[in-house]
């Protein structure tokens, strides 16, 4: 598809108090489809927040996020939880695989709920699991295999339902550099295949890889540079 997978229109979010924290102030920001983003700031900067809010996981205060021109803010809990299942795949730092479940069907899980006949499941789990270098890896347990391909697998999860976002949280935090390197070039090569990839990330070397890099700071967004990407 094309245009904006990603359009916020003075999106923030409020904690209660007393006093009220504003961990992310009204922001604008427009992603569109196929575009590789990073998002960068030091801890406490409303990483987190921005990450829950773009996940579909935590509802804003103020303004309109706008998911494939669909108003996410006009949804009960029930379609967001849907919207999020269909069109984003969530890679969180910490892997959350079923360690008596091989790499399959850890990556079935993620079809879980929807209507696909359980034949075209196995094909695009087994297809989503090649993408990331593991066709040959399907009946292993996750406590056979690296670090790296631990993450793989979940990187293959966050695909098997072909989303509009692949939103990456840290994906890159329990690795070591050369596992961080491979995954790297896989969200490479996933980018260059069509996927809009978001990385929430502290590290420099994996916001290099991105076209553009958001800097968050006290809860504001803004943009500082564009990377180059090979």
């Amino acid at each position: 598809m094309s245009g904006p997978v990603i359009e916020l229109d003075g999106l923030g979010r409020t904690y209660p108090g007393p006093p009220p924290v504003p961990a992310l102030r009204p922001a604008s920001l427009v992603i569109e489809a196929g575009d590789y983003v990073a998002v960068t700031g030091p801890s406490g900067s409303g990483k987190s927040t921005l990450l829950h809010l773009l996940g579909l996981l935590d509802t804003p205060t103020e303004g309109r996020y706008l998911l494939d021109g669909l108003d996410t803010s006009r949804l009960n809990d029930r379609d967001r939880s849907a919207l999020r299942g269909r069109r984003i795949g969530i890679v969180f730092q910490a892997f959350h695989l079923l360690p008596y479940r091989s790499a399959l069907q850890n990556v079935l899980l993620a079809q879980l709920y929807n209507q696909t006949p359980r034949g075209a499941r196995l094909q695009a789990a087994t297809e989503a699991l090649d993408a990331v270098g593991l066709g040959h890896r399907l009946d292993a347990l996750p406590t056979t295999l690296s670090g790296g391909e631990s993450q793989r697998v979940a990187v293959a999860r966050a695909l098997v339902n072909r989303p509009s976002l692949l939103l990456c949280d840290e994906p890159t935090g329990n690795l070591d550099s050369a596992n961080a390197a491979a995954l790297m070039e896989v969200l490479d090569q996933l980018n260059a295949s069509g996927y809009t990839i978001v990385v929430i990330t502290h590290d420099p070397a994996v916001a290099a890889h991105a076209r553009r890099a958001i800097a968050i700071s006290d809860g504001t967004l803004s943009e500082r540079i564009a990377a180059e990407h090979a």
